[in-house]
């Protein structure tokens, strides 16, 4: 008799197994964790991950869907309840930089995540759908400018928050408000003055 499988624990399965996954990626290293690390952190055998993901790539591939769309779509939320230009800024910096440990853990990941993607196409294309929903919020606030040049002026707000990113990784006692002030205004410098 074939067993039959309830959709909603099967999500929760998967979502449970996606957060264990990305703990062990944080902790190990993409390069460097297997299945099995994976399936010690989540308690559960390496069958139950092959059964729900196929395989280590499709797994870890996963994961950083989950966890990108995660934080776009946690951005993309707060910008819309922003009342005024300001606020929308506050808010897009907030979701940039969430956290001391959240914040580390997630650029730890991607930056791991990208790094492998720049030798693997099936990943380069996670993380170039990962670019294209940033690029989306990052219009939003671009456009706060005006619409001329705002694509220009996306690509830049964003490679200031990678960069920062970057810098908030090396620092070993990053201050968190320390980094948001910098990405507040370094986003105001960018749209200039007629963002106001």
């Amino acid at each position: 008799m074939a067993r039959t499988v309830n959709p909603i624990l099967d999500r929760a399965r998967r979502t449970a197994l996606e957060k264990a996954a990305y703990l062990a990626i944080y902790q190990q290293g993409y390069a460097g964790v297997t299945l099995a690390d994976i399936a010690a952190q989540a308690g559960v055998s390496r069958g139950t991950l092959v059964y729900h993901f196929g395989s280590r790539a499709g797994l870890l591939s996963a994961v950083m869907r989950r966890f990108t769309r995660t934080i776009t779509v946690a951005t993309r939320r707060a910008l819309r309840q922003a009342a005024t230009p300001d606020a929308k800024l506050r808010a897009y910096v907030d979701n940039q930089f969430y956290g001391v440990e959240n914040t580390r853990r997630f650029y730890t990941v991607s930056l791991d995540f990208l790094a492998a993607a720049t030798r693997d196409p099936a990943l380069m294309a996670v993380q170039r759908d990962f670019l294209a929903e940033t690029l989306a919020l990052d219009l939003e606030l671009a456009r706060l400018a005006g619409p001329e040049g705002a694509e220009a002026r996306a690509r830049q707000l964003r490679a200031l928050v990678e960069g920062l990113s970057v810098r908030f990784l090396a620092d070993p006692e990053p201050d968190l408000q320390a980094y948001r002030a910098d990405c507040l205004a370094g986003l105001r410098a960018l749209l200039g003055e007629r963002w106001g």
